[in-house]
């Protein structure tokens, strides 16, 4: 019996290439990292050309495909001229194929104009999505039973996610990554990617994993990593200068100036975080939350969370 989730691409004619090769970067970043997942590329035919005049070959058909409960379709965005076509509405197995994997259980994954697609099986009628904001009109004037929501990067109802224009795909599935992973491990693969100004669909930021990492100085890196890996443990400012290979002095100074925080207001954030994460787990007592955050009593905690709310 396999454990993994399967994340399919269905790589449609004419596909933007960004809006394919994002959300698999994010995805193969993480089966690199050692996430339980696997991936997969299926087509409507084995070869297509894609917006940029790449050919593209080898694909499954998508009847091919198994599919379990939790396995996500991923839908990139093609030329909207091709998917308004009516050649491409013609393609009945196709949504077909969508709407039995949504019954069953399936996640359902759009980036850009892969909103159209989905539209056109029906299975957006009364959910909320979005799409790229110069084509949310066209797509509530061909679809009007769907909700198109304007100026968010994403959009998550049931099990159907939907993402705005090209780049905001690797925020989806970064989003997406956190939700089967946790926050800290969605933020090692969007530093890989050397995408720490992480969006999500409303706000610019998710948690202080993401928050105070827009900057490049890899000492100061390293050292926020050590900090959220190790705050159950105490954090002497010469242990972590020494991981930054600075003084004393010049650590304190180049961590304010790259993250905007002094090094105890940053651990007291990261530790708020934790906090947090760890109280929506009834298991945990205050006792051993405190002990999993480096504080000492009960009180510190209820201290600390009297302030995050």
């Amino acid at each position: 019996m396999h454990s993994f989730t399967k994340f399919i691409f269905v790589v449609l004619p004419e596909v933007h290439l960004l809006d394919l090769a994002g959300p698999d970067q994010v995805i193969s970043e993480a089966i690199d990292m050692g996430a339980n997942f696997k991936i997969e590329y299926a087509g409507i035919k084995n070869d297509i050309n894609t917006s940029a005049g790449l050919g593209i070959n080898r694909l499954n058909h998508f009847s091919k495909v198994k599919l379990r409960p939790g396995d996500f379709i991923i839908l990139p965005g093609s030329r909207v001229k091709y998917i308004l076509s009516g050649s491409f509405k013609k393609n009945t197995a196709l949504f077909n194929w969508l709407t039995e994997a949504y019954q069953k259980k399936v996640n359902l994954v759009s980036i850009c104009v892969g909103a159209f697609t989905l539209a056109e099986t029906g299975l957006l009628n009364g959910l909320t999505c979005t799409t790229h904001f110069q084509l949310t009109k066209k797509l509530r004037e061909k679809y009007p039973m769907v909700k198109v929501k304007e100026n968010v990067l994403y959009v998550h109802e049931n099990n159907i996610y939907t993402s705005a224009g090209i780049a905001s795909g690797i925020d989806l599935m970064l989003h997406i990554l956190e939700q089967l992973t946790d926050s800290y491990f969605a933020h090692k693969i969007a530093r890989e990617l050397v995408v720490y100004n992480r969006r999500d669909g409303i706000a610019d930021q998710i948690t202080v994993y993401f928050n105070y990492r827009n900057h490049m100085h890899s000492g100061i890196h390293n050292v926020q990593n050590h900090i959220i890996e190790n705050i159950s443990q105490k954090n002497h400012l010469g242990q972590l200068a020494g991981i930054a290979n600075m003084s004393e002095r010049n650590f304190t100074r180049i961590f304010k100036k790259e993250t905007g925080l002094s090094v105890n207001e940053y651990i007291t954030k990261v530790r708020s975080e934790k906090i947090k994460e760890l109280k929506l787990n009834p298991g945990f007592s205050k006792k051993q939350i405190a002990f999993k955050v480096g504080l000492t009593s009960e009180k510190q905690v209820e201290r600390l969370s009297k302030k995050i709310g």
